[in-house]
């Protein structure tokens, strides 16, 4: 093969270089997408073999070019194996044993993806037995490559485990990784203990300890752990070469030791060893190695992680590596290796936390209790080193995302220290914190000019984090928080702490309503703040407040309704909806007797703004505000539902009714502006949701508007609305007669053709989202009226439309049509399908009517052949992957229903496939062993089958290949 490549590739790679200069170069985008296109097509081609090996033989590519010829042969041998004939093969691997001595030097990347290579022609050249002697002789001989011997140890046993993307039969893979891991298991240990004790720069060599990592799990774990390569991989952690892929053995061989039970002997091994790593805790701090204190916090952690049941069953034996975990999380004066800690206090929380390990959690409460410490320490901003106090990280905006995204978690950890120690006790320190700042510099404050306000706003932090914890019932500490609270001086961060620390608390204000006023006062206040963000907290909090203080607050309509009016246009719209919100809740408070003129009361100035703008409304922004606006009605709507006797007249229809002409004028005038369209769906949608068979008065005027809606603008979201309708009003009960379900059926037919129309003048693509919403619609008609639906003529175009539906790219569109084709497919059974179960579980009507299956199968004999096409095609080519279990189950379903037929309609749609993409024997393959699932009546199988040809079809011949994403724009750096 190495003398075909050189003589009939090199005139061949020519195209390859070109384009490859094309995308490393400046040209122009169009050019650069041609270049891709065309390496994209020249990666799966039959000539890349030829091609790329005399890439790599040529002194005249470049490193770049290499390693894109290394990458696409890795993809050659992983997808396209089929491609080559047998008796090529001794060649391929001899030609690669070359290439490996001749790269053995570098540059080392490509020298690592012809590592892989090798590996993976080794997985699949099932004749070759003597793979790790004949690597080992070729490659072993000399200094220079015997890193390549180390890089395919290395990638073979990643490799095996990742011999599904390969085609090859199940048994032949669990045969080939037996004799390339199993069987080889104590030969590699031995050579790496040999070559480890060879010289002392060996035993320091990175490539020794990451193909120790990858051979752990097939070497038995106590095998290492007793051998010398335990010595090296501790004295590996001094050397600052090899320390990071130390660290990564070390975790790895942690890992391993999870089952303690089974694995005792190794940690009564490894355990002394990490007590003697200790001292690097505090070394690694003084000298402030702050990357070798990571790697000793991860070694700590993990082996924490690891082995925490055991030290929950042995605290005391134990005890020294948890306070090692602790005294990391102390010295981390950069807060850069904590994290890592984090999931061991969890875990470590959720043992000795349980009844069973009483006596740990009694062992650990002076821990715990210093964790709580340590984590409020870490919680303070940092102090400017310029002074600055309106730009506490210098300018480094990403530090500082970072350093708030890491305060929530140490909030979390917080969390877990009050299950262990109690909340009492950590609202306690908080307490003790804030109160000492108070005696020592609440003197010295002033509006804005706050001294030390780092050591407030902490402990501050923290009393929030904890909120969740507390019991409304607490009665020692937060009497004396929540004054506290309410009287700290006037900071920014302050304010906003203390603010969103109160809303975390509304749930024990209800509970101490003696507190209310001062804290609602305080919020109320912090709306007229400078600060946007203390106004966005106090909008927050206000509607935390109200909806869990709403029993307390509704004698006080008048007043939250004159403040709601006066601060509304002052917030943004997220703080709007929230305040909203909050007021909504106790307007659903009020006695019915005075529901409608509650809610007419906050709801009119919002409804005369929105007819105001609409008046004048032409720009997009005024055209928002409207949308907003109708947003804030809808949460009304949403929130203030009370039960009233469906007897019985509701407050909130009556004034329900007074909006909708309005809410139709509105919709009429922007029926082309996508968001006000959708927020007057959205609240007709709410209307029927929260008041049910109250709505129906309003239901001729709703479903005038929303077809007329859906006609003139083909937007979902009156389909969407038109939705809620259906699953109200399709069954029979007390108060639902006959003669409305009829007409909400109707209704749906006359939205039903609309779409179809739609979809016959433009293309899907056109219309993803009126997809989606036609067919999550249609899936609930099914449900209620599939004997109305299923025999009549709108059936076979709605059908017709589902197959050109799944040419879609989008996910939820084709999630939407094909849940509706499984339902719809179902119904050929005798069972209904699975969203025909009540709430309770059970089945309205479980079985099909003999003309309704008859109906389906006599559809599906019609369409079949589409529908297998587009579900098959769709998995191979152009479906997402969130789609792959719903159209598989689609497949399923015509084989459950038409076994015979779906089998002739996979041969079909196989049989169009490219040639040269899939060998024809895996084709006969897959034909053959649905033909006898389905002759054995075990079609459930078919759908296994089905997913991995399409996933391996897809992997080969769809999905990109290695080797192009890095290039353009990119230059690579090579290590020798």
């Amino acid at each position: 093969m190495a003398t075909a490549a050189t003589m009939n590739g090199q005139h061949a790679f020519a195209p390859v270089l070109s384009a490859l200069a094309t995308m490393s170069s400046n040209a122009d985008r169009s050019q650069k997408t041609a270049a891709h296109k065309w390496l994209e097509q020249f990666q799966k081609s039959q000539d890349a073999w030829t091609s790329t090996f005399a890439l790599l033989q040529s002194p005249q590519a470049t490193d770049e070019a290499r390693l894109f010829a290394a990458t696409t042969l890795k993809g050659k041998i992983v997808f396209d194996f089929h491609q080559l004939p047998r008796d090529s093969l001794p060649q391929l691997r001899d030609t690669l044993l070359s290439l490996l001595a001749h790269y053995a030097k570098g540059p080392k990347p490509v020298r690592t993806q012809l590592c892989v290579c090798l590996a993976n022609l080794a997985i699949q050249m099932l004749e070759w037995k003597d793979v790790l002697p004949m690597v080992v002789s070729t490659l072993g001989n000399d200094q220079t490559s015997i890193a390549c011997v180390f890089e395919f140890l290395h990638v073979l046993p990643e490799e095996v485990t990742e011999g599904r993307k390969i085609n090859l039969a199940e048994d032949d893979l669990t045969n080939r990784t037996k004799e390339l891991l199993e069987n080889n298991a104590q030969q590699v240990l031995q050579l790496l203990t040999q070559y480890a004790q060879s010289s002392p720069e060996a035993a320091k060599s990175s490539q020794l300890m990451e193909c120790i990592t990858s051979w752990i799990r097939e070497v038995p774990l106590n095998d290492i752990v007793q051998s010398p390569l335990m010595d090296v991989v501790m004295a590996a952690l001094q050397s600052e070469s090899s320390f990071d892929a130390a660290v990564e053995t070390l975790c790895a061989i942690f890992k391993e030791t999870r089952d303690v039970d089974d694995n005792m002997e190794a940690i009564t091994a490894l355990y002394p060893r990490l007590a003697q790593l200790q001292p690097r805790i505090k070394a690694c701090a003084d000298e402030e190695d702050w990357e070798a204190f990571k790697g000793i916090t991860r070694v700590f952690a993990e082996a924490g992680e690891a082995w925490v049941v055991l030290i929950a069953r042995e605290a005391q034996q134990f005890r020294g590596l948890v306070e090692s975990v602790l005294e990391c999380c102390l010295r981390d004066k950069e807060r850069e290796a904590l994290s890592q800690t984090f999931i061991f206090w969890y875990e470590l929380k959720q043992y000795i936390t349980l009844d069973r390990y009483m006596e740990a959690r009694l062992q650990f409460v002076d821990v715990y209790s210093k964790l709580v410490d340590i984590m409020i320490g870490h919680l303070e901003y940092p102090v400017p080193e310029s002074g600055n106090e309106n730009d506490l990280f210098d300018g480094d905006r990403e530090a500082e995302d970072k350093f708030r995204e890491f305060r929530h978690q140490m909030g979390d950890v917080l969390k877990d220290a009050c299950e262990v120690i109690g909340v009492t006790e950590c609202l306690q320190k908080s307490y003790v914190l804030i109160e000492q700042w108070v005696s020592q510099y609440a003197s010295q404050a002033s509006a804005g000019n706050v001294p030390y306000w780092q050591k407030l706003e902490a402990p501050l932090f923290s009393m929030r984090a904890m909120g969740r914890m507390v019991s409304p019932d607490e009665n020692i500490m937060l009497p004396r928080l929540i004054p506290l609270i309410v009287q700290i001086p006037d900071h920014e961060k302050v304010r906003f702490q203390a603010v969103m620390a109160l809303g975390r608390y509304t749930e024990w204000t209800a509970q101490h309503p003696s507190t209310l006023q001062d804290q609602l006062n305080f919020i109320m206040a912090a709306f007229q703040h400078s600060s946007k963000e203390v106004v966005k907290a106090a909008a927050l909090s206000f509607k935390f407040f109200c909806n869990d203080c709403a029993e307390l607050l509704k004698g006080f309509m008048g007043q939250l309704q004159g403040f709601y009016e006066q601060v509304i246009e002052t917030l943004p719209p997220t703080s709007q909806e929230e305040v909203t919100e909050g007021v909504a809740s106790v307007v659903a408070k009020q006695p019915i007797e005075n529901l409608y003129e509650s809610m007419k009361l906050c709801c009119d100035p919002v409804v005369q703004r929105i007819v105001s703008l609409a008046q004048t409304a032409t720009t997009k922004e005024q055209k928002l505000a409207i949308a907003d606006r109708l947003n804030l009605l809808t949460i009304f709507i949403q929130e203030v539902k009370p039960y009233v006797p469906p007897s019985e007249q509701h407050p909130a229809v009556l004034y329900c009714l007074e909006l909708s002409p309005i809410l139709s004028a509105i919709c009429e005038r922007f029926v082309a502006c996508t968001p006000i369209a959708e927020r007057v769906c959205r609240c007709w949608r709410y209307m029927v949701l929260s008041y049910r068979i109250h709505t129906k008065p309003l239901l001729p005027q709703l479903a005038e508007k929303l077809a007329a809606g859906f006609t003139a603008s083909r937007q979902g979201c009156f389909l969407w609305a038109t939705d809620s309708i259906v699953r109200e009003f399709s069954e029979g009960g007390e108060y639902l007669d006959d003669s409305t379900i009829a007409a909400v059926y109707a209704f749906y037919e006359q939205q039903a053709t609309t779409f179809l129309r739609a979809l016959n003048d433009l293309p899907p693509e056109e219309l993803p989202d009126v997809i989606e919403d036609f067919f999550r619609l249609s899936t609930d008609v099914l449900t209620f009226h599939p004997t109305r639906l299923i025999p009549s003529a709108l059936m076979p175009p709605i059908l017709s439309a589902a197959s050109t539906s799944l040419t879609l790219l989008k996910e939820e569109p084709l999630i939407a049509t094909l849940h509706f084709l499984r339902d719809f497919l179902q119904y050929g059974t005798p069972d209904m399908p699975s969203s025909n179960f009540d709430e309770d579980g059970t089945y309205r009507n479980r079985a099909n009517p003999p003309h309704i299956q008859a109906a389906v199968q006599a559809l599906t004999r019609a369409e079949g052949s589409n529908l297998t096409q587009r579900c098959l095609t769709g998995m191979m080519f152009s479906f997402p992957a969130g789609t792959y279990p719903d159209a598989s189950g689609v497949l399923l379903a015509l084989y459950t229903l038409l076994p015979g037929e779906s089998a002739q309609w996979t041969a079909g749609t196989v049989n169009l496939l490219p040639a040269g993409s899939v060998a024809e024997e895996e084709k006969e393959r897959l034909l053959r062993n649905v033909g006898q699932r389905v002759e054995s009546g075990e079609v459930r199988k078919v759908r296994s089958l089905l997913q991995d040809f399409t996933g391996g079809y897809r992997r080969r011949n769809v999905a990109p290949r290695e080797g192009l994403g890095r290039l353009e724009g990119v230059r690579f750096r090579f290590a020798g």
